[in-house]
């Protein structure tokens, strides 16, 4: 259990595969306090999501207690299974799911995801970003984008999603880096801006070419010593480019908001502004507390 002595009001989490984030709240919000956990939900049975909690927030319970938690964590294989609400739908949907507990002092409410029946596609986690965000900016329309190892470009009208698409570049960079001939090329980190640019406007202007630009990242460095700080930097370009090419429909003339990991955030904003389009950054953690802590306002009515 946690060190903390703070007893929280209510308890919001944030449980993805791979970790689970929680934080001790205040009846009107305040964080109090926060912890981590790496026994995301890819490593839990079904029995094993509430010890795996209890483990982290246990000291933070003094009575009957509300838990509020998003992600991963309401999927198939998760605790509870939160249906997904389909679009066009409220960006916090209702109903949320209560997860079965054997402390009766913890309930545990779930918050649905959101799908698109066509073009097939789905969401967890996100939606409590998205709601956060409105919460903070009331009667924002425009794009939301959710960079990461799956990136999501979501209309927003009325505060509702309206459509979105996800496009799994992360992912594609992290298996392109690592688990091809380009592993011999790319280096683990660094940066070079000038080779992002590049990556990025080969890919905007000819898209079709991708595939013919990722082995000559190889060749360019065999044959004329391309760095692989650069080959790294011309990767994310190439790939970034190729997904704002596929996402130009969402974001082209439209008010736009990147919300997610600083660094990854700033890399899309940058890669927007190139091509006219200013984007407003937007710190995931904050815009996640505040979607919590609506849908949790909501739960007590």
């Amino acid at each position: 259990m946690t060190e903390n002595t703070t007893k929280a009001d209510w308890i919001a989490v944030d449980w993805g595969t791979s970790n689970m984030r929680a934080w001790a709240m205040s009846a009107s919000g305040t964080v109090l306090a926060e912890a981590r956990s790496d026994k995301g939900v890819g490593q839990l049975a079904r029995d094993q999501f509430e010890p795996a909690l209890l483990t982290v927030v246990g000291d933070w319970i003094a009575g009957p207690t509300t838990v509020v938690a998003c992600g991963m964590v309401g999927a198939r294989q998760g605790w509870v299974e939160a249906p997904y609400a389909a679009v066009p739908c409220a960006t916090l949907p209702g109903g949320l799911a209560q997860a079965v507990t054997q402390d009766a002092a913890l309930s545990v409410f779930v918050i649905p995801g959101i799908k698109q029946v066509g073009p097939a596609d789905v969401m967890r986690g996100e939606e409590t970003q998205i709601s956060g965000f409105l919460s903070r900016n009331p009667g924002w329309d425009g794009v939301i984008c959710l960079p990461g190892t799956h990136t999501k470009w979501v209309h927003i009208s009325a505060d509702e999603v309206v459509s979105f698409q996800t496009f799994m570049t992360g992912e594609l960079f992290s298996a392109i880096s690592e688990q091809t001939v380009l592993r011999h090329a790319i280096a683990t980190d660094g940066w070079d801006n000038d080779a992002f640019l590049a990556g990025l406007d080969t890919a905007l202007a000819r898209p079709e070419r991708i595939a013919s630009r990722l082995f000559s990242l190889r060749a360019e460095g065999l044959l004329h010593g391309l760095s692989g700080v650069s080959a790294r930097a011309q990767l994310s370009g190439l790939l970034i480019g190729a997904e704002l090419a596929g996402s130009k429909p969402y974001w082209l003339g439209q008010q736009i908001a990147v919300i997610g990991n600083n660094n990854l955030s700033k890399i899309y904003v940058d890669a927007l502004a190139t091509q006219g389009a200013p984007a407003t950054q937007v710190n995931s953690t904050s815009v996640t507390l505040a979607g919590l802590t609506a849908a949790y306002q909501r739960l007590k009515g």
